[in-house]
């Protein structure tokens, strides 16, 4: 009943401002992919939790349109409200403008607040509704009237991330990104995305669920950078460290005022992808540049220091996630689970490492057909028990100091089916595809996709997802500006560069039967330099053994067989050491 009276509410609102249709995003004046509660529209508007997803409310109907990967879940998320389900034909597009289009007359008024929109995706809306006569107004936050008892911005404290793990000073990452700016003719670089501030700046947070960013705004000169946060979140010490660095702390909602009033005889660097609308108006015009956010790629390529750290935290989390399993299989022997107590379990093994930060993202227990929902997350009351029988599916991640981890693990609880089988092994097969793949410097994302579908393919099988996405380092799970995709977008024509850590995450779901999912952290690195080139190619990181009970191996080539017996002993060798008695006895029997 809640998400109807939420409905109700803004109507009001729309009513007052003579708006036949209002658009609600995801994101926050950020464009981030997780928001703060604070921003959380979305969610408030239509009970719908997913990452991924656009409403639209007119007088007479109140929609949600989202891709494949949350079809299950919104269904059953927006199940007893007005909020109806718009199942996206093509991911990650606008196809809730079409709809528009041919549910608003010509002459119609569509609202939007422009904080909450990139100035790429006000302009593309803006052109497309002119040529049909529709005006669309960003200027109005209806939200602020109708969202009763709206949560607070965050004040979380913010800490430094030391160059012992960064292993480069804020000052060396300002300092190469001057030199950017000055190659582009640009006096200031202005920065909205959080993981990108917290990576210039080397500081973390937990102003965002699962996210270790915080709250702010960058504004970077050829001599000071500006940090626009509420300055109760700094310490003492780290203001300290700012002023020796010649960064000038600055009231946060004070970013306005600094961008109007900017010497108009200077030039800032604007990423028109990131950028708010509300904002970028803000700027006198004639000053800016359009350019990608300098320090996106700078912070994809992970040095040495942070590859280092990146294996340890792998350590870590095969640590924990050996506890986790031999905890779960000694529990199904007498009794039953929760898929909630295993999350918490997971967690609580993860916390014992050591300089442990929480999740990266909430676990992914699906039992079942549970697991047949791409991005489950279960939840007191209503998720499954779990016995000693069927498949079970767990992506988990954990955020580390020294580094951020994304597994996903498959495994039988009892005897699986012959199909279970062959889908599973086909699904293994791409996983490998990939991650024996050596290929020449320049190589895209998309060029690459295939390898981990092709095997489905053949048996008239696919998924509704990406296979690979960027990952941080103790930063967001989700990182640009790399993929593994098979569309165009940017990100899946991003060249993959040695250095750039990826997830390998092919999988299948049978809807209400069960979920496969296998998914390695992959780092690209230089391979031998030939004729033809440099080659590079990708090292699995993540340690922790594939379960060979769903493993049909007469599908599997002798290169492939190989592949995994390497990969086990390199799992068992490289954790052994961490593990007591039972636990390598255990993990030699999965090896």
């Amino acid at each position: 009943m809640s998400v109807n009276n939420n409905i109700s509410a803004l109507r009001q609102q729309m009513a007052k401002n003579k708006f036949d249709a209002y658009i609600i995003p995801g994101s926050d004046p950020h464009q981030s992919e997780y928001a703060a509660d604070h921003w959380k529209a979305r969610k408030w508007i239509s009970g719908f939790t997913g990452s991924a997803g656009n409403v639209v409310v007119t007088n007479d109907h109140a929609g949600l349109w989202s891709d494949s990967r949350y079809f299950i879940q919104a269904a059953k998320e927006l199940k007893g409200t007005k909020m109806k389900l718009h199942k996206l034909k093509v991911a990650h597009t606008s196809e809730f403008i079409a709809w528009i289009l041919e549910n608003v007359k010509s002459g119609g008024k569509i609202g939007c607040d422009g904080m909450l929109f990139s100035v790429g995706q006000i302009q593309r809306m803006e052109k497309i509704f002119k040529e049909n006569n529709i005006k669309l107004d960003y200027s109005k936050d209806l939200l602020t009237e109708a969202w009763g008892n709206r949560p607070t911005l965050p004040t979380n404290e913010i800490f430094e991330h030391k160059v012992k793990y960064a292993g480069k000073s804020r000052s060396k990452k300002l300092e190469t990104i001057r030199a950017e700016m000055k190659s582009q003719n640009a006096d200031y670089h202005f920065v909205s995305t959080l993981d990108d501030i917290a990576w210039i700046f080397n500081i973390r947070s937990s102003d965002v669920e699962c996210n270790p960013v915080s709250i702010a705004y960058a504004v970077i000169g050829l001599r000071y950078a500006y940090l626009f946060i509420d300055k109760k979140k700094v310490p003492m010490r780290l203001r300290k460290e700012f002023q020796r660095d010649g960064i000038i702390l600055k009231r946060y909602d004070g970013i306005f005022d600094y961008l109007k009033n900017l010497n108009k005889s200077k030039s800032i660097l604007v990423d028109p992808s990131t950028t708010n609308m509300k904002l970028y108006n803000a700027i006198p015009q004639k000053q800016v540049i359009h350019g990608k956010t300098i320090s996106t790629p700078l912070k994809a390529l992970k040095n040495n220091t942070e590859v280092k750290h990146i294996k340890n935290a792998m350590i870590k989390d095969g640590v924990a996630l050996t506890r986790l399993f031999m905890w779960l299989e000694k529990t199904l022997e007498t009794g039953t689970v929760t898929e909630v107590e295993v999350a918490k379990k997971l967690s609580g093994f993860r916390a014992e490492q050591g300089e442990y930060h929480g999740e990266s993202f909430d676990a992914i227990v699906g039992y079942k057909g549970n697991g047949a929902i791409v991005h489950y997350r279960p939840e007191e009351g209503s998720c499954a028990t779990i016995k000693n029988e069927g498949i079970l599916l767990l992506d988990s991640g954990g955020q580390y100091e020294d580094g951020t981890t994304d597994i996903t693990r498959t495994v039988a609880l009892g005897k699986p089916t012959k199909e279970q089988k062959r889908n599973f092994t086909s699904v293994l097969k791409g996983h490998i595809g990939l991650a024996e793949l050596k290929f020449p410097k320049g190589t895209r994302g998309n060029q690459v996709e295939i390898l981990a579908r092709q095997h489905l393919w053949q048996d008239g099988l696919n998924y509704g997802h990406g296979t690979g996405h960027g990952v941080g380092f103790f930063l967001n799970v989700h990182e640009g500006p790399q993929s593994i995709g098979s569309g165009i977008t940017a990100k899946a024509a991003t060249v993959l560069e040695a250095g750039m850590l990826t997830s390998n995450e092919p999988g299948f779901y049978k809807t209400g039967e069960y979920g496969i999912r296998i998914e390695n952290l992959i780092l690209a690195v230089e391979a031998e330099k030939t004729a033809y080139g440099q080659f590079l190619k990708f090292e699995s990181v993540t340690l922790f053994p594939i379960d060979k009970n769903l493993i049909d191996y007469p599908m599997l080539t002798k290169r492939e067989v190989k592949w995994l017996e390497v990969y086990h002993k390199e799992v068992y060798a490289t954790l052994s050491p961490f593990l007591n008695r039972k636990e390598k006895a255990w993990m030699k029997g999965k090896c």
